[in-house]
């Protein structure tokens, strides 16, 4: 049977010259980074360069880049690293669960968090953010790119009002890192991060951009590793892995890689919107197209279970989501399509198609050939379709 991986936005696989590139740091230049004989040098010296290599994809200083576990570590350093019992807190409602847990724990430590709420386009406002904005107000943490719609937020604007309030912003860009341009100076945030797996790269390892002076206290403290903003001897084989995976997102934005992902997203879109009872969440505002990554589509259809028709697929040989992988097995319909709006049969009735970097015309052929049997299917046995769910 075929197989079509279509959930990229849970994780990717390994591109072939990231592994390559990761090889002889298991084996032969197996060094510590701290150490100073040879071994040690070789590590040391592949920690850098791939500094390096983070800073032109960030637009930064080397000494403002910190490896780490990934984007959940990331978001968390963020948090709690910058807030205090006492301070206010700004995200927003359809924030990875990275940052709505830990706003959830800081509020027992004194710390009120204001929820901004989307519009039902899946576009946050930056007037709302500027509205919720108070005198004790610390710190604002808005995503770049969903991760269950693909929206793109208007970081730049928001960046703007912490700017002009004095307050520290942070950007989870998990999501937008690969598949969007970057650059922190341009966003105008203290703070961002990423994960290497969501771009080709190994599971893991990450890295934050964190800027001179922004006074973050360390999750982990030991030893004097990452310039004491991150302790514990550095995943050599990982952080040349993100290098090498990083380097290849910068080579994709600027192939015309990008394009044809969008293309291949908009053709499945069609395809799948021929079927009736369909569409798609987070695509309009008003007669406005929003803003998306390229690879990512979320599409509801009406008078189904969203979770029998990712086992349907699956068993056709297509890999699709019901939303964040970190919610998979959750009886509650997504927090991001509730927040915009949608009622909870269609919230549940929702799928998200994310497309990898490597998805071809084949594989788009192949998924728009079994969705409409496997829905058409389902419809006919589904109790939701015969209206005994409420």
């Amino acid at each position: 049977m075929r197989r079509v991986y279509m959930d990229a936005n849970a994780t990717t696989p390994l591109l072939p010259e990231v592994m390559e590139a990761m090889r002889p740091y298991w084996m032969e230049r197996f060094g510590n980074a701290s150490s100073i004989h040879l071994h040690g040098q070789q590590a040391h010296t592949a920690v850098d360069r791939a500094r390096e290599t983070l800073a032109e994809f960030f637009n930064c200083h080397a000494a403002e880049v910190v490896f780490n576990s990934g984007g959940t570590e990331g978001d968390n350093t963020a948090i709690f690293g910058l807030l205090h019992p006492g301070d206010h807190f700004i995200t927003t409602s359809i924030e990875h669960s990275a940052i709505l847990r830990a706003a959830d724990r800081m509020a027992q430590h004194g710390v009120e968090t204001t929820f901004v709420a989307p519009q039902a386009s899946g576009l946050i406002d930056p007037a709302d953010i500027l509205r919720a904005i108070r005198p004790e107000t610390r710190l604002i943490s808005v995503m770049l790119a969903n991760n269950e719609t693909g929206v793109l937020q208007p970081v730049e604007e928001i960046g703007k009002i912490a700017a002009d309030t004095g307050v520290f912003f942070h950007i989870d860009a998990v999501q937008g890192a690969g598949k969007v341009e970057f650059d922190v100076r341009r966003f105008g945030c203290h703070l961002l991060s990423i994960s290497a797996h969501k771009m080709h790269g190994p599971k893991g390892i990450g890295a934050m951009f964190m800027r001179r002076g922004t006074p973050i206290e360390p999750l982990l403290v030991g030893g004097s590793h990452e310039r004491r903003q991150r302790a514990g001897t550095e995943n050599v084989p990982g952080i040349v892995g993100l290098a090498k995976a990083v380097e290849l997102a910068i080579h994709s934005l600027e192939d015309g890689t990008i394009g044809r992902l969008a293309a291949l997203r908009d053709r499945l879109e069609a395809g799948i919107l021929e079927i009736s009872g369909t569409g798609i969440n987070g695509a309009w505002d008003g007669d406005q197209p929003v803003p998306r990554v390229a690879n990512t589509t979320n599409i509801w259809f009406d008078h189904l279970e969203g979770e029998a028709l990712v086992i349907a697929l699956d068993l056709k040989g297509v890999a699709v989501s019901g939303g964040s992988a970190c919610h998979s097995g959750a009886t509650e319909p997504s927090h991001v399509l509730m927040a915009m709006g949608l009622d909870k049969n269609r919230a549940r009735a929702s799928l998200r198609f994310s497309l990898l970097k490597t998805a071809t015309e084949a594989d788009v052929d192949y998924v728009l050939k079994v969705v409409p049997e496997a829905v058409g299917h389902l419809r006919t046995i589904s109790p939701v379709a015969a209206g005994t769910l409420g």
